[in-house]
């Protein structure tokens, strides 16, 4: 199982779809990288050989911003808007959606599960 930037990738999956379990690397950044490595792409990743390895290796610790280091990035981008009191800083904050989605329905995802009211049913005007 080869492991790149900190990260083992699955043997049997063709090495194109193995980089993407790298944190920060998508389809575009995959094809990329390997196009420059001069590897093919639908070699799987067991049939590397450890010079391939070392190649994809060393692109993306030199052209790439990748798992922890971006993980801790983007943690400092969201303490810097909450710090500076914007209003995406406040959503995140909240934990509220951020950009500009509806909360009224939906948004479970930031949410999190239904918190039930007690008596949100509409109330019954008594007519005399």
């Amino acid at each position: 199982m080869p492991r790149i930037a900190g990260v083992d990738i699955p043997q049997e999956k063709p090495i194109h779809i193995g980089l993407r379990y790298i944190y920060g690397l998508g389809p575009k950044n995959s094809r990329d990288i390997l196009k420059e490595a001069n590897v093919d792409l639908q070699k799987r990743a067991k049939e590397l050989s450890e010079d391939e390895v070392a190649r994809i290796g060393t692109i993306i610790d030199r052209n790439y911003i990748v798992e922890g280091v971006l993980r801790r990035q983007i943690q400092q981008h969201i303490s810097r808007l909450k710090d500076i009191g914007s209003y995406r800083g406040a959503r995140h904050r909240r934990n509220l959606p951020v950009r500009g989605q509806r909360t009224r329905t939906n948004a479970r995802t930031r949410k999190g599960p239904r918190k039930t009211v007690a008596g949100k049913k509409g109330v019954k005007e008594l007519h005399g």
